[in-house]
């Protein structure tokens, strides 16, 4: 039995129907057609799916959709305005702090959460920030240097 869900997904309202089973991860897929939200092993490990709900990191792979009614959330496409990347997201392409690209919306996401509340996080702040995302590529070596850059933008804008 499908039921209708109205959120706000990006700053915009949206309304859909979804099974009470299908997890919110695959809901900003398939139903709003937001794929930055990728699925990874859908157990929670791994943090490619990482969303803001209601302004709190959390991995939609581990939420039904309809636990998601009347809730706002920010998805990796929200964070770019008029076309024009976030500072974060400016920061991982200059600084390589991306490989294969599969972790990158977590990894950002998760930067995104971190900088909002501290502008000046120490490294090991950092690193425990992206605790809850993996990437099998760069070593996070570049992803660590792409967050301090990311801060240094955001604090002199």
């Amino acid at each position: 039995m499908k039921r209708t869900i109205n959120l706000t997904i990006n700053e915009e309202a949206f309304e859909a129907e979804a099974e009470p089973r299908l997890l919110l991860s695959y809901f900003l897929r398939e139903r709003a057609g937001l794929t930055g939200t990728h699925i990874g092993c859908v157990i929670g490990e791994c943090g490619a799916c990482t969303v803001l709900l209601d302004g709190r990191l959390v991995k939609s792979c581990l939420l039904f959709a309809v636990q998601a009614d009347g809730r706002k959330v920010l998805t990796i496409e929200g964070l770019a305005k008029n076309g024009a990347l976030h500072p974060i997201q400016e920061a991982f392409v200059q600084q390589y702090g991306l490989q294969c690209g599969y972790c990158t919306p977590g990894m950002v996401l998760a930067s995104y959460s971190l900088l909002r509340d501290n502008l000046n996080p120490t490294e090991e702040e950092i690193r425990k920030a992206l605790g809850g995302n993996l990437c099998m590529c760069t070593g996070y070596v570049q992803i660590v240097e792409s967050v301090k850059a990311a801060a240094k933008k955001l604090q002199q804008s």
